[in-house]
């Protein structure tokens, strides 16, 4: 440790620390623009200068480094001479158009201005113009004059994103920041940019002139895509969602989302959304009140449950649903007797587990990992906010391998990290791949592995790798959880696990696939499981928040498998699952709804609703209570959601799932000597077809990743106008 003085307080702080660092301990603010703290030091802007004792002249806080008895002061008049004069040379050439600035009111330059900024200017002469560019259907560059080349952008495109997608180009006065040769900023974390830009030069293309700042209400909330679970702070005007923006969580996102997470709110306010409930009669769809469609579920429930028995009903639910969603769709199925409920949909094997398949580690120590193996996954796409975390681990040296196939590897650029191994092998040879790691492990340990495998030079490339290291993980994707060797993938990876002492876990796929095992949104004894049921094993069936065509593995063959079903009930935000339906009942999407979504670690965050119900939707969970009740099935007595969430997790005001529930041990008795399913094709969903939000949000359908989906792995186009437009 070294202790300095700054501004006559003594502060001790890390040797290697730099001023700046000192002074955030210290809770002294230094004005700053190209400092971040989660980026590396650039000293660009030099707005942070200060005055330390015995140097000759104003020294940058965020690159000076500190020294034993250093001597700083951040408001002597040398110090805020030094800042005055950066201020002047950094609006010289700033347009001072506030007024019509999309970051007017949250302007880093704006606000700096007032307390270092000059009345008037001594420069006369005209300003300079620097072009604007398209980047894309996310992120504006309208307005590159405001620009004061703190290279923010920049630094977070190769450090933090992984891919440096802008540059800097010329120099002196005819630098600009730009993609050089003109292609677009296509990163799944590219919404980050905008966050940390100082100025107005880079803003939200799909919130451009919809509202200002100081308009707008900020409301706390947690994302409803992947496993991750983001904070978010929803901003809202009008009773509409506007802008949906970070909220610093150091053990979940740090100070990052996603782009799914930042612009997929483009749905809730589209002319998709069903606002009353539909009846369709003679193949018409009708608008109807709610006691009319609550009514007429509950009397083809029990009229099917009189003649089919309760076994002939049954409700597939999205793991993006909430705890308090599932828990009651469980509850209701169950109190009718059946034990046909699923979350799994887009599984092939659904061998019973012994507990909640979860990350099998925190989320915060990915960024300390030293070895990573990957199973089945395409990390960068399948969770933006994991792979950054890793990525963050190879820069530190970790070493990341991975087991996948073309669709989920693609190349190795693919993965904007650098990886030590990489084994391109069809879904069909993954439990051979890992067999022939465990061969290897098993020679290196002398001890016999579980299955027949041959040590390859590849295979123990890999096995060397996950002995060497301290701090290890072996992660399966959502690739390898819908496998239909699932079961056995992670009896290998457990095996390999125990003897090279890593961490075994799922990715696992959605806000809330914790959280449905969590409330045993699960098939019981004798029940039907995912692909049963849409295979045509019921005569009612509920669909919570999905549309089946394109979130389950059966895909197309669901209305083949449906069309014997006499009521299909469709719980949706959106008019969705038009063709198989024969009821649609509005349900309230995460913003307008109190809910819980645990995350892959087991996290449990609960959040309120931001705005109203759009229409007549209803929050999910208060429209399962009432049919329930027309139905006469005890127990459902709730007044709130956090009643109903109390139920489930008992008195205890738990903030995690209880570890002893939280269980990747594969089942015993699996015979893996048996060759893999060579035939296996696991069906997963690209980046921005992950749910019924990410279909329909405009802007993300018009991005890279959405126009080049991955036709072999199973993905079908969603069902917004845009992306059929794009796709075609």
């Amino acid at each position: 440790m070294v202790e300095i003085e700054l501004d006559g307080k003594k502060v001790d702080i890390i040797e290697g620390s730099m001023i700046m660092h000192a002074a955030d301990k210290a809770g002294t603010y230094i004005p700053h623009f190209c400092y971040h703290k989660k980026l590396s030091i650039a000293a660009n802007c030099r707005m942070c200068l200060v005055d330390v004792e015995k140097a000759p002249k104003p020294m940058p806080a965020c690159a000076t480094p500190v020294t034993q008895g250093m001597i700083v002061r951040t408001k002597s008049e040398k110090a805020i001479k030094a800042q005055q004069s950066v201020m002047e040379f950094l609006l010289i050439n700033h347009p001072l158009d506030c007024p019509i600035c999309d970051q007017g009111g949250e302007c880093q330059l704006q606000d700096l201005a007032v307390g270092y900024g000059g009345s008037t200017s001594r420069y006369e002469e005209e300003k300079r113009v620097v072009f604007h560019k398209d980047v894309g259907p996310l992120i504006s560059m309208e307005e590159m004059s405001r620009c004061i080349h703190c290279t923010r952008c920049v630094r977070f495109g190769q450090e933090v994103a992984g891919v440096m997608e802008l540059g800097m180009i010329h120099r002196g006065e005819h630098s600009e920041i730009t993609t050089v040769v003109g292609e677009t900023v296509d990163s799944e974390l590219s919404g980050n940019m905008i966050d940390i830009c100082p100025v107005g030069a880079l803003t939200s293309k799909p919130f451009r002139y919809s509202a200002r700042t100081w308009e707008l209400s900020r409301r706390k909330s947690v994302s409803p895509h992947d496993s991750t679970g983001a904070n978010l702070i929803v901003q809202v005007k009008n009773n509409q969602v506007m802008r949906v923006v970070p909220l610093e969580n150091e053990d979940v996102n740090e100070c990052w989302i996603a782009d799914r997470d930042r612009f997929s709110y483009e749905s809730l306010n589209g002319d998709e959304r069903l606002t009353q409930p539909m009846l369709k009669q003679g193949g018409q769809w009708q608008t109807v009140d709610w006691q009319t469609a609550l009514e007429y579920v509950a009397n083809g429930l029990r009229q099917i449950k009189t003649d089919h028995g309760a076994a002939a009903v049954g409700a597939l639910v999205s793991p993006h649903s909430t705890v308090e969603e599932l828990a009651l769709a469980g509850a209701l199925v169950r109190g009718l007797g059946s034990e046909n409920i699923d979350h799994r949909l887009r599984h092939a094997d659904f061998t019973a587990s012994s507990g909640i398949r979860w990350l099998g580690t925190p989320i915060a120590s990915l960024s300390n990992l030293q070895r990573v193996l990957v199973v089945g996954s395409n990390l960068r796409k399948d969770h933006p906010l994991f792979a950054q975390r890793i990525r963050q681990a190879v820069r530190k040296g970790a070493a990341v391998s991975v087991i996948a196939s073309s669709n989920e590897l693609a190349t190795r650029d693919a993965w904007a990290m650098s990886l030590a191994g990489v084994s391109t092998v069809a879904a069909g040879g993954w439990l051979q791949a890992l067999a022939d790691v465990a061969s290897a492990i098993g020679a290196e340990k002398g001890v016999a592995a579980p299955a027949a495998g041959h040590a390859t030079d590849e295979a123990k490339a890999f096995a060397q790798s996950l002995i060497g290291g301290e701090r290890k993980a072996i992660l399966l994707g959502n690739a390898a959880a819908h496998h239909a060797d699932a079961s056995r993938l992670l009896a290998l990876a457990q095996w390999i696990g125990t003897q090279t002492g890593a961490s075994v876990g799922y990715l696992t796929e959605a806000a809330n696939t914790v959280g449905a095992q969590w409330v045993n949104a699960l098939p019981g004894q004798g029940g039907l499981n995912a692909g049963q049921m849409l295979a045509g094993g019921l005569k009612a069936v509920l669909l919570l928040n999905n549309e089946p065509e394109f979130d389950s593995a059966a895909g197309a063959r669901t209305a083949a498998g449906l069309e014997h079903a006499q009521m299909v009930v469709t719980l949706s935000p959106f008019k969705a699952n038009l063709a198989i339906s024969d009821v649609l009942l509005p349900i309230a999407p995460f913003t307008e709804t109190p809910g819980t979504f645990v995350n892959a670690e087991g996290r449990i965050q609960s959040f309120h609703a931001v705005v109203k119900p759009r229409g007549e939707a209803r929050p999910g969970w208060k429209v399962l209570r009432v049919l329930a009740n027309l139905l006469g099935v005890p127990g459902f007595d709730f007044e709130t959601a956090q009643e109903v969430l109390a139920s489930v997790r008992g008195a205890d005001a738990v903030t995690h799932v209880a570890a002893e529930r939280l269980n990747n041990d594969a089942p015993a008795n699996l015979d893996l000597a048996a060759p893999g399913n060579a035939a296996a094709v696991p069906v997963t969903a690209s980046i921005y077809q992950l749910d019924g939000l990410v279909r329909r949000a405009t802007s993300l359908q018009l991005t890279a990743d959405a126009r080049g989906r991955h036709a072999a792995t199973g993905v079908r186009p969603g069902p917004h106008p845009a992306a059929e437009e794009v796709a075609a």
